[in-house]
């Protein structure tokens, strides 16, 4: 099953191609070029659909059939700071902000409340499009953001994140030890629930 994913995040792309090492995972840009979908849901489950049903969309006007179209809207709330910065997680600095500009204004607003750190969650929304059907589900990683980075791994505000019942960063611990519970893996492993009934 080919399985096409709505991102253009190369760090999500190979997460969802580790998580999925049994299936045909493509991004959607190496069947149809760059395309900019402008995320202006409300929520994390608004912008996956928008970003699965637009590419699906476009994959079936190109001549697609049986294919499978995943997209994920995830991103990092602070509860102390109003759930900040949310749906806005990978523009959290501005719109072509880099992780470490996202990790360095986050870091910047803990300071402002001297905070070392303070609990946060992440959340995953994936969608996935199938015959023109619409399925969602959600995953949750809870634990503390901290005012310095830790770490070279992963991506995002994984080097400021230290995930409930560990002493390190997502930043510091390793791929095999984070895909048993990161928000993603949650999600995904319900993905999969789903399409083992739509298959």
């Amino acid at each position: 099953m080919k399985i096409v994913i709505a991102s253009a995040n190369k760090g999500k792309i190979a997460e969802f191609q580790k998580l999925m090492p049994d299936d045909e995972v493509v991004a959607f840009s190496e069947i149809l070029g760059e395309i900019e979908i402008d995320e202006d849901q409300d929520s994390f489950k608004g912008n996956a659909i928008k970003k699965a049903q637009t590419i699906y969309d476009l994959l079936i006007e190109k001549g697609f059939t049986n294919i499978i179209v995943i997209s994920d809207d995830s991103g990092i709330s602070v509860p102390v700071l109003n759930n900040e910065p949310g749906i806005y997680s990978a523009r959290y600095a501005g719109i072509n902000a880099s992780d470490k500009d996202n990790n360095a204004k986050l870091i910047s607003k803990l300071n402002e409340l001297n905070l070392e750190k303070t609990p946060a969650f992440y959340t995953a929304c994936i969608a996935l499009v199938y015959n023109n059907q619409v399925y969602t589900v959600h995953g949750w990683m809870h634990g503390n953001v901290i005012n310095k980075e830790l770490g070279e791994n992963g991506f995002g505000y994984d080097p400021i994140f230290i995930p409930n019942g560990f002493d390190k960063t997502l930043g510091e611990l390793p791929n095999e030890v984070k895909k048993e519970f990161s928000h993603r893996s949650k999600a995904l492993n319900l993905a999969n629930k789903v399409l083992d009934v739509i298959l």
